[in-house]
């Protein structure tokens, strides 16, 4: 599988649990919009089979290199971001782990019962199969009440968490409030944690994200409707060198995490 087709199946996966994705491609596409990616992001487990490592390791063979490091400590975090160092065009990747060995003992039993199911399978394959993990809702939200992110890894699997439209490559936006306005226009949920806008020009990125879509999902004990992924959307700006930032700013992605939680999620 080369790059293109990777990320053609993960888009592909990605929408079918995300309809609002098509619903804004129409949106800007009808505007006469060229859609361009600037990262995708993805979730695990900070265990030695699935960590970040292993991620960085599968996708060092397409082109990326690791240019950036983060911790999020109040979420129990840590996180680093690749970029393709052969074509720039190419979407960044945001890649973080949950240091599950810091939740309660019973969240802890759940995950490395889970984990269990995937030692000495290759990335590649996990991410062919994508919905991995199996739990009953009881565990769904017994993970919840201390980690949103463990149960959301322990309900989806491993797949794009969401993917982030470039606003910098618009061509009908002067600036993220446009874009936003036309979302709230249409109806469409934005994540309001922290502000609709996460960052500054000062901090060289702006971030707005939808909600989380809600999808039923299918659990051990019964089928369940839960935050699978949702949209996000960049404004990069320039460094004193005249380059577009290209990284990203831990206070922001840390209210953009809440995409997804259960409790904000309509």
């Amino acid at each position: 599988m080369n790059l293109d087709e990777l990320l053609e199946d993960l888009w592909s996966d990605y929408t079918k649990l995300t309809p609002i994705a098509h619903e804004i491609h129409s949106m800007l596409s009808d505007r006469g919009e060229q859609i361009s990616n600037d990262h995708i992001a993805f979730r695990t487990f900070a265990h030695p089979s699935i960590d970040i490592t292993i991620f960085e390791n599968f996708f060092k063979p397409f082109g990326y290199e690791k240019r950036g490091e983060y911790k999020f400590e109040a979420k129990k975090l840590n996180a680093i971001h690749l970029e393709n160092i052969n074509n720039s065009d190419y979407p960044k990747i945001f890649i973080s782990e949950l240091r599950y060995k810091e939740l309660s003992k019973e969240c802890i039993s759940i995950v490395e019962r889970e984990i269990e199911r995937v030692k000495g399978i290759s990335l590649n394959e996990l991410l062919e199969k994508k919905d991995i993990f199996k739990v009953s809702t009881k565990e769904y939200e017994e993970l919840a009440s201390d980690s949103e992110y463990a149960a959301w890894l322990c309900a989806l699997g491993l797949r794009a968490n969401h993917f982030t439209i470039s606003v910098n490559k618009l061509k009908s936006f002067k600036n993220l409030e446009e874009l936003n306005k036309l979302l709230l226009q249409k109806n469409i949920p934005l994540n309001q944690s922290g502000g609709i806008i996460k960052g500054s020009p000062h901090e060289y990125l702006e971030q707005t994200s939808t909600m989380a879509s809600k999808v039923e999902i299918e659990f051990t004990d019964k089928i369940m409707s839960v935050p699978t992924c949702y949209y996000e959307f960049a404004l990069r700006y320039k460094l004193s060198n005249g380059e577009l930032f290209q990284g990203f700013v831990t206070q922001s992605a840390d209210k953009i995490f809440e995409s997804t939680d259960h409790e904000l999620v309509k």
